[in-house]
């Protein structure tokens, strides 16, 4: 087993037994390295591969920051792994818009009315207007569909959906170049936007989780992409 999954391991024994939580600091590098029976050395690599994967914080120095801090950060890893397949079309795009459609219908189909992200995508929608240049949009667009995928409580749908962030913002902004008439297909995606919030509201789940995948085939079938049925084609 190599180093860092020997950490990784160790970690998960500390928080099965109940004595390591999130915010808590690891042992020194010296410490952990005769608990596990390897070199510093091996520790120090490990951690940097943790911090890559999003599940410690190495901080150097003294004081509050210093030391390697266990964290709960899943989308960065999950999208920087992510976007590396994408750039090596390991995974298709047209995989990643069927994998947006499946899980954001399932969000809007259960998003709570009450919840704090429905606000903000609201406030998000507000920011929206077919004036802005491509770029600043598709920021937003994304922020508003995370929003969304967040109102639904489910943990672990919000981690995928953080994780695509980038990917999705990439791939549909560079998309935007294929369109004819940018301002008009700014429109017509701010005015679904809110009639998705709108049925979400509405206590119609159904209704916007019908919305929502129309509204992402919508625009890929506008770029040129082929999009029939929820496949690419």
């Amino acid at each position: 087993m190599r180093t860092h999954q020997l950490v990784l391991q160790w970690i998960e024994n500390q928080f099965s037994s109940g004595q390591l939580a999130l915010g808590a600091r690891l042992p020194a590098e010296r410490t952990l390295a005769e608990q596990l029976g390897v070199s510093r050395t091996s520790v120090r690599e490990a951690i940097r591969i943790l911090e890559a994967m999003g599940v410690v914080r190495a901080g150097v120095g003294s004081g509050p920051e210093a030391g390697t801090v266990v964290i709960a950060e899943p989308a960065a890893a999950l999208g920087s792994a992510l976007r590396l397949h994408i750039a090596t079309s390991h995974l298709p795009v047209a995989d990643i818009v069927q994998t947006r459609v499946l899980l954001e219908s399932w969000a809007a189909a259960r998003a709570r009315t009450g919840s704090p992200a429905l606000t903000e995508a609201a406030r998000i929608l507000d920011r929206m207007d077919a004036g802005l240049d491509p770029e600043a949009f598709m920021e937003l667009d994304v922020s508003f569909h995370l929003a969304l995928a967040e109102a639904a409580g489910n943990a672990v749908v919000t981690a995928m959906m953080g994780s695509l962030r980038e990917s999705i913002r990439n791939y549909a902004g560079g998309l935007t170049a294929n369109l004819s008439d940018w301002p008009a297909t700014a429109a017509r995606l701010h005015v679904e936007h809110g009639e998705i919030l709108a049925a979400i509201n509405g206590h119609d789940g159904g209704k916007a989780a019908e919305l929502v995948a129309a509204h992402i085939e919508g625009y890929y079938n506008e770029a040129g992409l082929g999009l029939s049925g929820g496949a690419l084609i």
